[in-house]
């Protein structure tokens, strides 16, 4: 099954291609209900502390799970945990990529955890549109996002290539203090992304 979670911080509405069908799971996170609401999405379900939304107005038919503000887990952390409880085996994050840096920086570290969990997850924000990939590869199709980069989420990445792009690589070796695989463009109609050992995020941005 698949869920889409929407959270807080700016979204470019108009860019997200990644819409919801009959049959998915629809979690908001906090300020999250909004972004929803901006795009036309009645969510599943709605949880968090609501220290950014406030008192929520629930749709009808829309679960509300309230948690208190101390805790643990970012109100995102706990979208993803109650759609993985739920059976989700795919997620999409909506937001959580501009504003404070912390909540930027977690919202990575949860597609990391994802991965290792072996659950595909996106994040996008509509300006930008993030995997996370280990001992692995991807393809990535050619888009409105103009540039494609790789960040290394270990100290060596090793075995690294890329196809289809302005700067191709082969068996390359990335370092996460020198990062250079960043900026790419894609010239074909996709890009063959692989990686032989480590962890990278594959970010597609906008501008």
């Amino acid at each position: 099954m698949k869920a889409f979670i929407y959270t807080g911080g700016a979204v470019c509405d108009a860019n997200i291609t990644e819409k919801p069908q009959d049959g998915d799971l629809i979690l908001a996170a906090d300020a999250g209900f909004l972004t929803a609401r901006r795009m036309g999405v009645t969510p599943t379900v709605l949880l968090g502390d609501f220290d950014s939304l406030g008192e929520p107005d629930v749709p009808d038919g829309t679960e509300l799970i309230r948690v208190p503000v101390e805790k643990d887990d970012t109100d995102t952390q706990l979208a993803v945990r109650v759609a993985l409880e739920r059976g989700a085996t795919e997620l999409v994050i909506v937001g959580g990529l501009s504003g404070r840096v912390d909540h930027t920086l977690s919202s990575l570290a949860i597609l990391e955890d994802l991965n290792c969990r072996r659950i595909p997850a996106i994040l996008t924000d509509g300006k930008n549109r993030v995997r996370f990939v280990r001992n692995s590869g991807a393809l990535i199709a050619r888009s409105k996002f103009r540039y494609l980069s790789l960040i290394a989420a270990d100290p060596v990445v090793k075995g690294v290539s890329v196809d289809g792009c302005k700067y191709p690589l082969k068996n390359a070796k990335l370092s996460r203090l020198d990062q250079y695989a960043v900026s790419n463009e894609i010239t074909g109609n996709c890009a063959l992304v692989e990686i032989r050992r480590g962890g990278v995020w594959i970010i597609e941005s906008m501008d």
